[in-house]
């Protein structure tokens, strides 16, 4: 029972601390609530005041701030009415003295109007002086015409001539001597120019030639094989002709067995198919095997081969020249030109002699030699393919060169190696003055005995063709023509322009390498007898035409004349 009941009264006690902390609590709740209250409001009315006190201070900044923008205005506004009097009081002084200047400038115009007034009353006084001046000149003119056409009567009739004789016989004379003059001039400056390009030219073209070696012309049309005996004939024409028939048919050759021992004949105008014939019938003689599948088969490595060969020499002569960024297709295009031939000149090697002395001579004068070499290594290049195509070498050559890309320079050269034409680019004179040593030189090139014979007869009858012409000799095998004028009928600077004359026409109507003389001869003989007054008389009119020979002879100037009174030309060159 005590147990129980101490135990209640501890859970009484217990009960009792609790409400007596929970009452602390509330006390204390309360408390600090309302202190938390208080002290918020007082930091409310604290910060309201700060409030407050900020916005009196903003309202005060904000007043100050308009009160000086405003002053700033007001200060700005007088400024610029400040500046807009003085801009006034400036145009109104600028003004002022406009129309002082206008006043002056009044002044001086009525000034300059009572001048001008006086001088129209002056001019008009002297015009009136002049009028009468010109009436009184009429008259002296018209007498001055009398007199004249009185005086012009007169010397007609002492004279024994009108007006329009004498005006045409002035004439002749002043044509007679422009004629000489013009003459004297043109020997006298070609003469000049020419002996100082000959100078220059000369020494060029000598050190090109002293570098550069080459071989002498082959010409022919035909190829032999030799046999290891007579019995491989038998075997190379077949069973009743088969397989000569075969390997012409493939080869496009001509086979021409007769009794030459141990050889036959290939005959062919194409270097390349007489090439492939060639060594085709030299490998059918070495392997023995003549039948026609064999001998096709054989002629086509055959052709592989020529065409190994085109391509290889077509690079040789280009990394022989230096050439760089070529088309794919131009070695085996230049290669060609190692089977082609022109009165017997190999042209690969024409082409390459060329490109050789034009590079030479590029060098010598200070022009691209890298680009002279390689326009005429390919100045010929239509020859690849003339005998295929229709157009003449040249044509055909500027257009492959086109296609090639090549520059506008080979393409010139191409077109002009064998014109006369302006050309723009000084390479185009060396390529052909190249062309023409390759072809002149001596075994350069061949040529029949019909052309040779038809070349000279064709320079007879253009220089029998114009008048005064006595005798025609071509001489030193068709480089030189030596014409004998008529003494009475030609004269000195009639000789001069006929020997220009000759030399044009040769130049147009005849292709031919290298240069042709025109030597124009004239000569005047004069001739005395003894006896008789008669005859003596007749010595002395010879000796008449002599001394107007010698007077001829001082107005010709200086013209170049051989010993017997000749005048010399020279035709331009024009390569075949």
């Amino acid at each position: 029972m005590l147990d129980f009941t101490y135990t209640v009264i501890q859970g009484l006690e217990v009960w009792l601390a609790g409400l007596y902390g929970l009452a602390l609590l509330l006390v204390g709740a309360g408390i600090g609530f309302f202190v938390s209250y208080y002290l918020k409001k007082s930091h409310q009315v604290q910060l309201e005041k700060e409030a407050e006190g900020r916005a009196t201070r903003r309202l005060a900044e904000e007043e100050r701030t308009q009160s000086l923008a405003l002053l700033e205005e007001k200060d700005h506004w007088y400024k610029l009415k400040v500046e807009q009097e003085k801009e006034i009081e400036g145009e109104l002084a600028k003004l002022s003295v406009r129309q002082k200047d206008t006043a002056r400038r009044d002044r001086e115009l009525s000034g300059q109007q009572e001048e001008v007034s006086k001088d129209l009353i002056r001019i008009k006084s002297q015009e009136g002086r002049l009028v009468a001046r010109e009436r009184s000149a009429q008259g002296v003119e018209a007498e001055l015409a009398a007199a004249k056409e009185q005086y012009r009567e007169k010397l007609e009739l002492a004279a024994s001539l009108t007006a329009d004789e004498a005006k045409e016989h002035l004439f002749e004379q002043l044509a007679q001597e422009t004629k000489a003059r013009y003459a004297a001039i043109i020997r006298m400056e070609r003469t000049r120019a020419q002996e100082e390009s000959d100078r220059e030219a000369k020494k060029i073209i000598a050190q090109a030639i002293n570098r550069c070696a080459v071989e002498e012309a082959e010409h022919s049309s035909t190829s032999t094989v030799t046999l290891p005996n007579e019995n491989l004939k038998s075997r190379i024409i077949g069973k009743e002709g088969r397989n000569v028939r075969t390997f012409e048919a493939a080869t496009g050759v001509r086979v021409v067995v007769d009794d030459t021992p141990d050889t036959i004949l290939l005959s062919c105008f194409d270097p390349i198919k007489r090439q492939v014939a060639t060594l085709a019938m030299a490998r059918l003689v070495k392997d023995g095997g003549f039948t026609p599948h064999h001998i096709e088969d054989v002629v086509g490595e055959s052709q592989k081969l020529i065409d190994k060969e085109i391509e290889e020499a077509g690079r040789k002569a280009l990394n022989e020249i230096g050439a760089k960024d070529v088309h794919a297709d131009l070695p085996k295009t230049i290669g060609r030109l190692k089977f082609r031939t022109s009165y017997g000149q190999n042209q690969l090697q024409h082409c390459l002699e060329v490109a050789q002395l034009s590079g030479l001579m590029a060098a010598e004068i200070g022009v691209d030699a890298n680009l002279a070499r390689r326009a005429a290594l390919l100045h010929d290049i239509g020859k690849t393919v003339s005998q295929e195509l229709e157009g003449t070498h040249i044509d055909l050559g500027v257009e492959m060169a086109d296609r090639f890309g090549e520059h506008p320079v080979v393409k010139e050269v191409i077109a002009e190696h064998h014109e006369d034409h302006a050309r723009l680019d000084p390479i185009c004179f060396l390529v052909k003055a190249a062309d023409s040593i390759s072809s002149i030189r001596p075994g350069g090139r061949r040529e029949d005995l019909e052309g040779y014979a038809r070349r000279i007869v064709k320079l007879e009858e253009i220089a029998t063709s114009f008048g005064g012409v006595k005798d025609v000799y071509a001489i030193n095998a068709g480089r030189e023509l030596r014409v004998m004028v008529r003494g009475d009928r030609i004269d000195d600077d009639s000789a001069e322009i006929l020997a220009f004359d000759i030399a044009k026409r040769v130049s147009d109507e005849l292709t031919f390498a290298g240069e042709v003389k025109v030597m124009v001869v004239r000569e005047t003989r004069s001739t005395r007898y003894t006896g008789n007054s008669n005859n003596r008389r007749g010595g002395n009119n010879n000796n008449n035409n002599n001394n107007k020979r010698s007077q001829s002879n001082r107005r010709g100037g200086g013209s170049r004349r051989s010993r017997n009174g000749g005048v010399q030309s020279k035709a331009a060159p024009r390569s075949g």
